[in-house]
């Protein structure tokens, strides 16, 4: 249940109505409740999605390594939102079911792809001790050069940004959709 509402859409201002039309215009297609949620600040939900768009569609990395990386972040904050959409894109991306699973549960990946195995270590030791080791950190730098681990830390911290609002103002599933992970907190 949301803490504050989401705002409707026969209701927004001309400011929210300019990032609203751009948001649906846009690779998205569609508004979702997280962008809803951030149009109480227009410029925020503004710069955030167009932000979220380069992150998500044009940096160096993969989309299977991408939503690795969100989908381990969304399992660090609990973020069933977060999981849900990103869920299906890292399946569409070609990332292996038993990796998703494993990532959702808890449990250690048997990753057969190494860049995988890089981006998972890297986004766990960041979000878990705020710091990767030298020796995580290089193996992933082997992987994806400078600009990568700049986009990949990027993307890491964008989606924990999202993880939290979604989880602190209650942004809630669509309709009919479980939870696949437990709640917050």
């Amino acid at each position: 249940m949301s803490r504050i509402p989401l705002p409707k859409e026969d209701e927004l201002d001309d400011a929210q109505r300019k990032v609203y039309d751009e948001i649906k215009a846009g690779r998205r297609g569609a508004v979702l409740d997280l962008f809803m949620m951030l149009m109480h600040s227009p410029k925020l939900a503004d710069r955030a999605q167009r932000l979220g768009v380069f992150l998500r569609y044009e940096t160096s990395l993969s989309t299977r390594l991408s939503e690795l990386a969100v989908l381990t972040t969304a399992k660090h904050w609990n973020a069933s939102y977060e999981w849900h959409f990103h869920e299906k894109e890292a399946r569409a991306g070609g990332l292996a079911e038993d990796i998703i699973v494993a990532v959702r549960t808890g449990e250690a990946p048997n990753f057969i792809n190494a860049d995988e195995a890089a981006v998972h270590a890297y986004t766990r030791e960041l979000l878990s001790n705020r710091h990767a080791s030298d020796e995580t950190y290089q193996t992933a730098l082997g992987f994806f050069g400078n600009a990568g681990m700049v986009e990949l830390t990027c993307l890491i911290g964008y989606y924990g940004m999202i993880a939290m609002t979604l989880n602190e103002h209650g942004v809630p599933l669509p309709d009919g959709a479980e939870p696949a992970l437990p709640p917050p907190g």
